[in-house]
C-alpha cells in the first residue's frame, strides 16, 4: 500500500534525492523547502503535482500550520515525516556570534518542535506514524567549532528521545538518523580540513531513508547510524 509521506527539506541534497528514491518506489508525496526554483525542479523529478509542494519557513509557527492544512487537503492521512532540513555552523568561540547561535537552534531545534507539535496530535489519533530525524554525527559526538550545532542537535536527540517515551501506548515510531559526514558542497565553505574520502556518499545516506520507510508497519529502530568504513590494505 503507497505511503503518505512527508518531507522537510526537499530541496536539500538529502532531502531531494530521498524524495526521488521514494517516488520512484511510488509513494504519496507532498514536499516542503525554501527555495521555490529548486523546489519546482525536485518535484518535476518526482512526477508531484503543484498541489503537493509548498514553500515553508519551518521556523515559524503559522507556516508550519498552513503547511498542515495544505497537506491535509491533498492526502487523508499522514504516514511517514521526513525532516531533512538542517543548517551547519560551524564557528569557533571567538567568531560564533549570537545571531548564528540563535539561527541553529531556531532551525535545527525549534523547528522540529514546530512539527511534532503540529503533526503529532494527528498521529496520535491514528496510533500510528513514523517519524524521521536527520541528527547526524555531531548530534552524539562534540566537535572543535560545532558548539551552535552541536547544541542544536544533541537537543534534538533528547527532545525526540523525551517524545518517544511518551507513545509507548501508539504505533508511532521516532527513529533518529545519524549519518557520518555526508559528500555535499557545503563541507567546501568550512574552514575545515575534511578527508574527503571518508565522507558518507549521499546516494547511501538516502538508501538508509528509503530502508526505513520500507519497514514502517514492522519493528523499527530508535537508531540507525552509518558511516564509512575504513579497510585496511591487504
Amino acid at each position: 500500500m503507497k505511503k503518505n509521506i512527508l518531507i522537510i527539506g526537499a530541496t536539500g541534497s538529502i532531502g531531494s534525492r530521498a524524495a526521488k528514491l521514494l517516488a520512484d518506489s511510488g509513494e504519496n508525496l507532498f514536499l516542503a523547502g525554501k527555495n521555490i526554483e529548486k523546489l519546482q525542479e525536485v518535484a518535476s523529478a518526482c512526477g508531484v503535482h503543484s498541489d503537493r509542494y509548498c514553500t515553508v519557513d519551518i521556523t515559524q509557527a503559522s507556516a508550519i500550520r498552513e503547511l498542515r492544512d495544505r497537506f491535509f487537503k491533498q492526502l487523508s492521512s499522514i504516514d511517514i515525516l521526513i525532516n531533512a532540513a538542517s543548517i551547519g555552523i560551524i564557528k569557533p568561540m571567538d567568531t560564533l556570534d549570537e545571531s548564528d547561535f540563535l539561527h541553529t537552534l531556531h532551525t535545527n531545534l525549534y523547528a522540529p518542535f514546530l512539527l511534532m507539535k503540529t503533526f503529532l496530535p494527528v498521529m496520535k489519533e491514528r496510533k500510528k506514524g513514523l517519524i524521521i530525524n536527520i541528527p547526524g554525527e555531531l548530534g552524539k559526538v562534540p566537535m572543535a567549532g560545532g558548539a551552535a550545532y552541536c547544541a542544536s542537535k544533541f537537543g534534538l536527540v533528547g527532545m525526540m528521545q523525551s517524545i518517544r517515551e511518551e507513545l509507548h501506548a501508539t504505533d508511532i515510531k521516532i527513529t533518529n538518523l545519524f549519518l557520518g559526514g555526508v559528500e555535499q558542497a557545503s563541507w567546501e565553505s568550512l574552514e575545515l580540513k575534511v578527508q574527503q574520502e571518508k565522507l558518507l556518499q549521499t546516494e547511501e545516506a538516502v538508501k538508509a531513508i528509503w530502508f526505513l520507510c520500507q519497514q514502517a508497519n514492522l519493528g523499527m529502530p530508535a537508531e540507525v547510524i552509518t558511516h564509512t568504513l575504513d579497510v585496511p590494505s591487504p
